[in-house]
């Protein structure tokens, strides 16, 4: 089954140096149908402002991925973590008993556009930490590749859930498949680009919710771009 969730329906909000696209609840945005799926609890598109950012702020008990589709974000927490992470990239920081992060675009000109997901973790009060990665261009070419999961390989992050993170930067007209075991479900985001999933087509912004289903299968009809969640 295939539930469609367009880009213009999800929450909106826009300040001086930041714009907002909310695939689930998230501050201000309330909606009692998109709470969260499973284990996937926000998915923020947000487009920042050069020189400007998120200053120093606590976070407590989620996985929170950042996914760069433009520009870059610098990041630095209160654990010693830090660094900027650029198209390509995937990091991951685990908020666990506490932890307090800042994140500012990392030029003062251009604007970052980014991904930020939170995962509920299936352990509560970890030890926070931080976590980078270089995504293996040629594993997520014109196919799924995974870039995050429980029990990690080397080009991938670690995530403290039973939930995996693939990612395909599709070619127009190439098809790529990913295999859904049983008892699993999915989310597919169209980060760039379009793609056709059955009949439907989803544009850049749109998502998907994916149940009972052996395989999706996802066609692209331009360059296109999406993120896969796998979840239990």
């Amino acid at each position: 089954m295939i539930t469609l969730r367009r880009s213009d329906e999800r929450g909106y909000n826009k300040i001086d140096w930041l714009e907002s696209r909310h695939s689930f609840s998230f501050g201000d945005y309330y909606d009692p149908e998109h709470e969260s799926f499973g284990p996937l609890r926000v998915i923020n598109e947000d487009w920042i402002k050069g020189g400007a950012g998120f200053p120093p702020h606590p976070h407590r008990d989620m996985e929170i991925v950042t996914y760069i589709l433009g520009g870059a974000i610098a990041h630095k927490d209160n654990t010693g973590g830090g660094g900027v992470i650029r198209p390509g990239e995937i990091q991951r920081m685990s908020a666990g008993s506490g932890i307090v992060h800042a994140e500012f675009n990392a030029s003062p000109t251009e604007t970052c556009h980014l991904l930020q997901i939170w995962i509920m973790p299936s352990k509560r009060g970890i030890a926070p930490g931080y976590e980078q990665k270089t995504i293996d261009a040629a594993s997520v070419t014109n196919k799924f590749g995974r870039i995050a999961a429980p029990e990690p390989r080397e080009s991938e992050v670690r995530l403290v859930q039973d939930a995996e993170i693939w990612t395909a930067r599709l070619d127009a007209g190439v098809e790529a498949i990913h295999p859904l075991a049983p008892g699993r479900k999915a989310w597919l985001h169209v980060a760039k680009g379009e793609v056709r999933l059955g009949d439907e087509v989803l544009k850049a912004g749109d998502a998907a919710a994916i149940t009972d289903t052996a395989q999706i299968a996802v066609r692209s009809d331009v360059e296109s771009e999406v993120l896969l969640f796998d979840l239990a």
